[in-house]
């Protein structure tokens, strides 16, 4: 149980009526999960506004409630607060209802339209190798130490955050590694942590849906960094246009890293294989599993925020260097088969087009490229015809299929990918909206040596129809496919 004035403390509060000394059991902004002596915070989410549920919080039990407009009758046994800004007030409540535990801690925070997870994974397993207890927020799954949880979301609620690092701090954790999207920016799921470090990777059209404009979709992402103390640092990638944007209103200490300009930690390419990256990195040449040039930028980035938290750069070096890459992430299904298989997430055009065009860096011009693209349902509707014409570009062979269509009709969704395809590039493509029939049709035209790539959902193991999330697994159908063929 904590006080409501000290779960207060640095909300932005705009009136206040009731008891500030009353203890509160527990915070949340769902209604039905409100149980007795808890605090409401209503919340103006996507969908529904907590404000309309109120009452409900009230009959469930709630004794406080945090509200930006008050209700029309108030019940004096209630404390009331009101504030500007729920959702951001909620980051603070949270955090302060477990007592700050990303203080007690160094968090690392990784934001950027692609990358995110591979750079939080990495950095994940990189101290886990180096003997540090760590944490893990990402994409893919929460981690615990070696403890896995299950991730709904990029970057959690606000609740969900500071639960998970309070049972980090507890496990003794010293680390956390997390993926920090656009939405729980805008959305203040952020509020209230204490930050060590920020981490940059680029930003590219991406979640326009939701933001509108680029214009906003980048002020989401350099909210992350202008919220930095002095004593964190924010890390960018200096070759990206907007990397230095990003730093211009921080207060963190500024450093830079990439492979083309001018940067505090920069990494040249040796040897770019399918085998693996060699790399210098401060006068040394290694060797890296990891595969294309994204990945180039991946690596050095974790390089730069392993030595800007202190560590031994050989050791971090050498230690990387075992590494392997996320989940679904330009993942090689069952390496020395008849064709070449990779699964990989990109699900926005520049994510794709960095893919493909890694892939055709290790043509010979004898193979083919089949690629089998889908994009997402209730998502950014631009990206579509532009990712369309991406898969065309670079490969010899396009399949339009379903991705996670979610409430629309995947159909419909292919029709607007077919528009960015032109006349002469649409005799190359096939569709099929069925996604295990298109990845089996790809399996049947590969020729030995020829590649294919299934593209947009890399780890994830189910398909999202019309509000059900049905099993389905792309590396688990190809990896069947393959097994097929070699018999």
């Amino acid at each position: 149980m904590r006080e409501l004035k000290d779960i207060l403390y640095k909300v932005n509060i705009t009136s206040a009526s009731g008891d500030m000394n009353i203890g509160v059991e527990g915070v949340s902004f769902d209604s039905r999960k409100v149980k007795k002596d808890f605090l409401f915070v209503a919340v103006k989410g996507t969908q529904s506004d907590g404000h309309a549920f109120i009452g409900t919080a009230i009959k469930n039990g709630a004794i406080a409630v945090i509200s930006e407009k008050l209700p029309d009758s108030l019940n004096p046994k209630i404390t009331y607060v009101t504030v500007k800004n729920s959702s951001r007030a909620l980051g603070v409540v949270a955090a302060n209802f477990y007592n700050n535990p990303s203080s007690k801690l160094k968090l690392v925070g990784v934001t950027g339209t692609n990358g995110k997870t591979t750079v939080a994974t990495l950095l994940y397993k990189l101290f886990t190798s180096m003997g540090h207890p760590v944490g893990l927020l990402s994409t893919v799954e929460n981690r615990i130490k070696e403890e896995v949880l299950v991730a709904t979301h990029t970057t959690p609620d606000a609740i969900q955050i500071n639960e998970l690092l309070i049972k980090m701090v507890e496990a003794q954790c010293t680390h956390c590694f997390m993926e920090v999207s656009s939405h729980a920016v805008d959305q203040g799921r952020i509020e209230g942590l204490d930050f060590a470090g920020g981490v940059f990777t680029n930003i590219t059209h991406d979640h326009l849906d939701y933001h509108h404009t680029f214009e906003s979709y980048i002020k989401a992402k350099k909210g992350f960094f202008d919220g930095l103390s002095s004593e964190a640092f924010a890390l960018v990638n200096v070759d990206d246009k907007r990397g230095m944007v990003m730093l211009q209103n921080t207060k963190a200490a500024k450093r830079t890293f990439g492979l083309k300009k001018m940067a505090d930690f920069k990494a040249k390419i040796i040897t770019n294989s399918l085998e693996g990256l060699e790399l210098e990195i401060d006068n040394r040449n290694v060797w890296f599993k990891l595969i294309g040039d994204f990945n180039a930028y991946n690596l050095v980035s974790v390089y730069a925020t392993a030595m800007l938290l202190g560590e031994d750069s050989e050791s971090v070096l050498m230690r990387l260097s075992a590494l392997t890459g996320a989940a679904g992430r330009f993942e090689l299904i069952l390496p020395g088969s008849k064709f070449t298989a990779i699964v990989d997430y990109s699900h926005t055009p520049d994510a794709l087009k960095n893919v493909l065009e890694t892939i055709s860096l290790f043509r010979t011009g004898q193979e083919q490229v089949i690629s089998v693209v889908g994009c997402g349902g209730d998502r950014d509707k631009m990206k579509r015809p532009l990712m369309a014409a991406i898969a065309c570009k670079y490969s010899d062979k396009a399949i339009f299929t379903s991705d996670n269509p979610r409430s629309e009709d995947p159909m419909e969704i292919i029709r607007e990918m077919q528009k960015g395809v032109g006349a002469t590039e649409a005799k190359k493509t096939l569709v099929i909206v069925d996604r295990e029939e298109a990845i089996k049709t790809a399996c049947m035209m590969a020729k030995e040596n020829d590649i294919v790539l299934v593209a947009g959902k890399g780890h994830e193991t189910y398909q999202e129809i019309k509000g059900v999330k049905h099993p389905f697994d792309d590396k688990e159908v190809l990896t069947r496919m393959l097994k097929m063929f070699a018999n």
